[in-house]
């Protein structure tokens, strides 16, 4: 028998979780909005390369890579329970942004946004490339009103420009989940910084693209 591997994950590619879209949020504005990010593109030892050191759009002042899940699921998983699937939790990087050169927070974190988009598939659904299970699934857990507004314009407009070809994955339709957070609970310690302390580590992330194509024209009325 093969040894475990927990990369292989469940091999759970449907259904996706059931995320409750009624959890109240924070109703703030572009000025007063969250400054904490919590998303999940796949194996998070990647997520969290790609943002705290790829990201150019802000600043990172805090990070920590662990597990979010739907309202109710097992408090406090282990990353082996989670690698079976059966505690629904996604593999995330939770963190604070922070704004450069005075721009504004919801421009910030736009450019946060479109960087996730960036460097994983969304359009594959639970999985990143061989890492296939529900904890590997493409998620935007938001904080407030504006973050859910703001991820969910982007996707859209991301979904636009697959539509028309000026941005190719390996599938047509992005089936990334934008949700409102719930509670987020950290990895074991080794995980944390993993590539930073181990260079040569497991990584499937890329950079998918290098910039944001320009937004496409609203349709002839």
């Amino acid at each position: 028998m093969a040894a475990y591997d927990p990369h292989m994950g469940n091999g759970h590619a449907a259904p996706a979780q059931e995320w409750d879209m009624n959890i109240a949020m924070p109703s703030n504005t572009a000025a007063t909005m969250s400054s904490k990010v919590t998303v999940g593109a796949g194996c998070y030892w990647g997520t969290e390369k790609y943002i705290k050191k790829d990201w150019k759009g802000g600043k990172i002042i805090r990070g920590a890579v662990g597990f979010m899940g739907p309202e109710g699921s097992v408090k406090n998983p282990s990353y082996e329970a989670v690698c079976t699937g059966a505690t629904g939790h996604v593999e995330v990087y939770d963190c604070d942004y922070d704004v450069i050169d005075d721009a504004p927070k919801d421009v910030t974190y736009e450019s946060l946004i479109k960087h996730f988009f960036m460097f994983h598939d969304p359009t594959t659904l639970n999985r990143q490339g061989n890492d296939a299970g529900t904890q590997y699934a493409s998620v935007i857990f938001c904080h407030d009103n504006v973050q859910l507004e703001i991820a969910t314009r982007v996707k859209e407009e991301l979904q636009a420009l697959v539509d028309a070809g000026k941005v190719k994955y390996s599938g047509p339709t992005v089936s990334t989940a934008v949700v409102p957070a719930t509670t987020f609970y950290p990895a074991e310690a080794y995980h944390q910084a993993y590539l930073e302390n181990n260079p040569g580590g497991y990584c499937n992330h890329r950079m998918r693209f290098k910039a944001w194509p320009s937004a496409l024209p609203p349709p002839d009325l």
